[in-house]
């Protein structure tokens, strides 16, 4: 198929030469790989340059979430384009075909991937990705039942793929959002009477570590997009429930695993996951360097 590959980059370190080289081993090759570097002070560019990958650098406080990706689109002729992160290495050597496979029906505009822990995943980390990214495949319309609320528009850019008529049809990503970017765009080929997709067998490893104060500006931010993105909750639905939901079956996963030393840090984790997004949704009652202070992606207050 003919696709292109996109990827932001800035300060990869040791991983990137990793979802390189399974970049590079994949049985369906891309016809070009596409860096965003934003002014590493590292040798990320050269790495990917050396690669043989096209890399395009811009200033670091340029960097916007969507606006970057879309901007990335002026560099992709194909079909399809196919976007990573840094962090994300894909897991055996046909995760990229098994995704676009899905094109095969007319009516998906994008599709996103299984995301795996890294090795090095906390039982936090993993129970994330258990959550999140289960091992059942689906196709999703507005009008289907599952998955339901806000949920159906989940999407992540960390492993996802779109075809780039429809992307370019529903407007692309937009600049100037906190995250959320792949959510949004979900949300507008949804409401536009198209499908998405989630492809369990298309994977790649992908987590973080979060601490305690990390989760609270995550969340911080999540309450931003929701609050600016409302049309998104009143088109598909809230949230209310899920938060609860996560932090007892997080708890019970703790259980199973006899992880029993984590369950005060899960404990306050989902404190300050729940004391983060409300602050998030009532926002617009800080001042710019309280916003600033409470937000993990510092760049959006500028």
């Amino acid at each position: 198929m003919n696709i292109t590959v996109v990827i932001p980059t800035y300060n990869a370190g040791p991983m990137w030469q990793e979802a390189i080289l399974a970049i590079k081993r994949q049985t369906l090759c891309p016809a070009k790989v596409v860096v965003i570097d934003s002014s590493s002070t590292d040798n990320t560019a050269q790495i990917a340059l050396d690669s043989g990958f096209e890399v395009h650098v811009i200033d670091k406080a340029n960097f916007d979430h969507g606006g970057t990706r879309s901007s990335a689109l002026k560099f992709v002729d194909t079909e399809f384009v196919v976007f990573l992160t840094q962090d994300a290495v894909l897991n055996g050597l046909e995760d990229i075909s098994q995704l676009l496979m899905v094109f095969q029906n007319e009516l998906i505009g994008a599709a996103y991937g299984r995301q795996l822990p890294h090795f090095d995943a906390n039982p936090l980390a993993k129970y994330a990705r258990e959550n999140s990214y289960g091992n059942e495949s689906y196709i999703t319309t507005l009008s289907d039942e599952h998955p339901k609320g806000f949920r159906k528009a989940f999407m992540s850019n960390s492993f996802a793929a779109y075809r780039l008529s429809v992307l370019n049809d529903v407007g692309g990503f937009p600049s100037k959002l906190i995250l959320g970017e792949d959510s949004f765009v979900a949300a507008k080929i949804l409401t536009s009477g198209r499908a998405v997709a989630y492809v369990a067998e298309a994977c790649v490893r992908h987590s973080h570590n979060y601490s305690v104060n990390e989760e609270f500006k995550r969340y911080f931010d999540i309450g931003v997009f929701h609050s600016t993105q409302s049309w998104m909750l009143d088109e598909l639905g809230g949230v209310e429930g899920e938060g609860v939901k996560f932090a007892l079956g997080q708890l019970r996963y703790l259980c199973s695993l006899s992880k029993f030393y984590y369950m005060p840090v899960s404990f306050f984790s989902s404190i300050a996951k729940y004391v983060g997004y409300r602050l998030g949704r009532n926002y617009h009652v800080f001042s710019l360097a309280q916003c600033r202070k409470l937000s993990m992606y510092k760049s959006y207050w500028s």
